[in-house]
């Protein structure tokens, strides 16, 4: 029996429903590290600020004051990465993206979301996801119940489970929202422009 089947075997075992558990992942208590290049680093969050740009009535500019005053909601989602690792009942607190949507007044034109990180990375989502019922789309600060580490999106990170999570976009500082879908850095370079974990979007063909 392979390293997948017996993981998934082992689920079972413990009462967690393997359909969970989309084609080709395995289940891990830990929290891989992945990210290309550099972790930034946060001295002083006086100066930082995230910007609303695109097909919006109101472009924002929120400093984290600003943004720390919004009212927040705590998640618990499973989350799934392109490398084949998912992990359960992940628990999350931070700002629901449709607060910033209603915020910017976003134009019925949009169809899709840039969401643009530190160093100039950024992914694609798109919009009618964001705003399909029970959809999590959340501006996270917070993981179980501390803020999140430097490798995993300190100060914030988007986070959007249903996609693989290389869609919730660690280091944010930009949400542009678009009136036509486009790659974004992660989709240019190889990853599925839409990413559906249980269809196994992984790659450019997938």
């Amino acid at each position: 029996m392979g390293f997948f089947e017996r993981n998934r075997k082992d689920l079972a075992a413990k009462g967690v429903d393997p359909s969970r558990l989309p084609p080709g992942q395995y289940s891990t208590d830990r929290f891989p590290v992945l990210h290309a290049g550099s972790v930034p680093v946060y001295k002083d969050l006086s100066s930082w600020d995230l910007r609303v740009v695109g097909a919006v009535v109101n472009p924002l500019v929120i400093s984290w004051a600003e943004f720390m005053a919004l009212d927040a909601v705590d998640v618990v989602t499973d989350i799934h990465c392109v490398t084949k690792w998912s992990k359960f009942d992940t628990s999350w607190r931070g700002v629901p993206l449709t607060t910033i949507i209603e915020m910017a007044q976003v134009k019925d034109e949009a169809t899709h979301v840039m969401l643009h990180s530190e160093f100039g990375f950024s992914a694609n989502v798109p919009l009618t996801d964001i705003l399909s019922d029970g959809a999590i789309a959340l501006l996270a600060f917070q993981f179980d119940g501390k803020e999140l580490e430097p490798e995993h999106g300190y100060p914030l990170r988007f986070l959007f489970p249903k996609l693989y999570f290389w869609k919730s976009a660690k280091w944010l500082r930009g949400i542009e929202f678009m009136s036509a879908d486009k790659a974004g850095f992660w989709e240019a370079n190889g990853y599925h422009m839409y990413g559906d974990p249980f269809q196994e979007q992984r790659y450019w063909g997938d």
